[in-house]
């Protein structure tokens, strides 16, 4: 029942995105805020927590808001994990918290989510939201570089022991942090990526934009890993499910 129930919310992320001319149409916050159907789809499913919403609006005075979680992906995440039960995740990139502040919130008590953050302003912003909401003790904040936490968690013998990664920090190493992830993942564990499209820029790269090559040449290896199934979305910037077999 849970792998349908699952399968739905993929598909009806798929329904709602899928509109007009171009399918893509960017965050709500952002690329998309003047694009009325993704506004109406906002205005008409968009159930965000009081403090979310303060954390959302304290990030879009930072100039860098850009690379906020969308609201309403970070929803729908926090339905997957919902529907998987998820205990255990981690976020790769945290930025100003506001997703990893959305996933504490859809998990039990005994849920916990290691939030990677390297910048020390994002770590200061995002902690009294975390304690506000009542869920400081359920976020680990590792304020350090992330390859060295993903491999510090591996050697403390956490290797498919998670049941959620969200991957959403430097593009350059999204490769190393999509194999990092899969060996900390359970099977059946879902690791979503964000930023699979790019503006759109993924659709034949320049040969000198490295960073939508890089991204490029992910997606192509994601869909012929045989080690996952998985379903790119036109939610945010682009998002892959993927789900470890």
């Amino acid at each position: 029942m849970t792998d349908i129930k699952l399968l739905f919310c993929v598909g009806l992320a798929v329904v709602l995105t899928g509109v007009g001319k171009s399918a893509f149409i960017g965050k709500s916050h952002s690329g998309g805020k003047d694009d009325p159907v993704l506004q109406y789809v906002v205005n008409n499913s968009l159930r965000e927590h009081p403090v979310l919403t303060k954390l959302r609006l304290r990030t879009l005075e930072d100039q860098w808001s850009i690379m906020m979680v969308a609201s309403e992906q970070a929803q729908f995440m926090a339905n997957l994990i919902r529907l998987i039960n998820a205990t255990k995740a981690i976020e790769i990139g945290m930025y100003t918290g506001y997703n990893t502040l959305s996933m504490a919130l859809a998990m039990p008590e005994n849920g916990k989510v290691v939030a990677c953050e390297i910048e020390d302003t994002y770590v200061n912003i995002a902690k009294p939201f975390f304690k506000e909401a009542g869920v400081e003790d359920k976020i680990d904040v590792r304020h350090d570089i992330a390859m060295k936490t993903l491999d510090a968690l591996i050697g403390a013998g956490e290797a498919g022991t998670y049941d959620f990664v969200f991957i959403d920090a430097d593009k350059f190493n999204y490769d190393r942090y999509y194999e990092k992830s899969l060996e900390l993942i359970r099977r059946g564990g879902i690791i979503a990526i964000d930023n699979v499209l790019w503006s759109g820029r993924v659709v034949n790269p320049d040969p000198s934009d490295l960073t939508s090559q890089g991204l490029d040449a992910l997606n192509k290896k994601l869909h012929k890993d045989q080690r996952i199934d998985l379903s790119m979305l036109i939610v945010g910037d682009g998002l892959t499910i993927a789900i470890k077999r």
